[in-house]
């Protein structure tokens, strides 16, 4: 366990990044935060505000239900420019072979003491009266919100400079060592302890890692007040995310505070192309369509992707990296940092510090992947 007061390093002012700044400014940590950009770019500037519980493994679950209570707590500290709206989410079930289904989310849920109700199709007509009126049921979970990630992740970071920490943004990291980190420009600057949190780019720092871009699309409408109120996601969503060949779309829209709707979403593995793939946009719209029609008449004013950083098994890469004394790995979350921001940069802290986290993390430690010749 090392003093805290020490000098840490976080490598990434993405929302992930910016939490572990945080949780180790409140222990006493002298941190610098480096971004090779500004604060809030990369995958946090492109993502949707997801901060939902998810049960695809035992592991995500665990973690994803730490994090949503630890940005509930948060949420007397963040700012109007968060967007923080405790929209809660539903997840959709389009025929009676799916109420199974939501029955069985229901109880994983309560056995995580995760809040989950039923709805049948008439209370989900009246709770989101623009989807399609054939629906059967759904699943509210209302402890889920959405927020705007740029501005949260500026909000973590800022009150972490309020205990001390410092961000250094234009600045890029060309090397992580055993004792700090080697910058673009030759100079060393020397720490206790280095986070690399630094989301698609992760393993460029740290080779080893098991993370690839995953691209993805996003869309959003002009400002329609009241025409989507929740969280939208079908049951198929987790499937989709689980896919790691080829294509997959998937229904998932979020109401957003200026009254625009924001519409999800897609994934596919195109390396490092940024271009929009206009057959896959084309075929997200058109499932957001199906399950919500009147999406069809609303103005899109943009369309964008994003690179999420995605792992193998599908779970973020949380603890110490061994093959460097001092070095820590906060990366691939894919999907859901925004999610699992806070509860990553409190294990990180946590381990740090020589205490036991709140939940099992040993499902996220970077060095599952690693083969023994890979370090070595």
């Amino acid at each position: 366990m090392r003093p805290h007061g020490g000098d840490a390093i976080v490598v990434g002012g993405g929302i992930v990044g910016a939490a572990c700044a945080l949780a180790l400014s409140r222990d006493g940590w002298h941190v610098s935060v480096i971004d090779r950009a500004f604060a809030g770019a990369g995958t946090t500037s492109v993502g949707m505000g997801h901060v939902v519980v998810m049960d695809d493994s035992p592991a995500q679950l665990a973690l994803t239900a730490y994090s949503v209570a630890l940005w509930q707590e948060l949420t007397p500290e963040l700012d109007a420019r968060c967007e923080a709206d405790p929209c809660g989410t539903l997840w959709l079930a389009e025929d009676e072979t799916q109420i199974a289904a939501l029955h069985a989310k229901r109880e994983t849920y309560a056995a995580a003491r995760v809040r989950a109700d039923l709805l049948d199709a008439r209370e989900l007509a009246e709770a989101e009266p623009q989807l399609r009126p054939d629906l059967v049921g759904a699943l509210l979970v209302p402890g889920d919100a959405v927020i705007y990630p740029p501005a949260a992740a500026l909000r973590l970071l800022t009150l972490a400079c309020g205990l001390g920490a410092a961000l250094r943004e234009g600045v890029e990291v060309a090397e992580i060592l055993a004792t700090g980190v080697r910058l673009a420009d030759g100079s060393i600057m020397r720490a206790d302890v280095v986070v690399n949190a630094a989301g698609v780019a992760a393993a460029t720092l740290t080779p080893e890692l098991p993370i690839v871009p995953r691209k993805g699309h996003l869309a959003i409408t002009d400002r329609y007040p009241g025409f989507c109120r929740h969280q939208l996601v079908e049951l198929g969503y987790l499937t989709s995310a689980h896919t790691m060949s080829g294509e997959s779309v998937a229904f998932n829209v979020q109401p957003r505070p200026t009254g625009q709707v924001l519409i999800g979403s897609s994934r596919e593995l195109a390396g490092w192309n940024a271009r929009i793939n206009h057959e896959v946009l084309r075929r997200m719209l058109a499932r957001a369509a199906t399950m919500m029609p009147a999406l069809d008449q609303l103005a899109i004013i943009r369309a964008w992707t994003g690179f999420r950083p995605a792992t193998p098994d599908k779970l973020p890469l949380i603890g110490r990296w061994d093959p460097l004394p001092g070095v820590w790995i906060a990366a691939g979350h894919e999907g859901l940092g925004i999610t699992t921001a806070l509860a990553t940069g409190q294990i990180i802290a946590d381990r740090i510090a020589g205490r036991e986290p709140a939940i099992d993390d040993g499902p996220f430690s970077p060095m599952r992947a690693v083969s023994a010749a890979d370090v070595a």
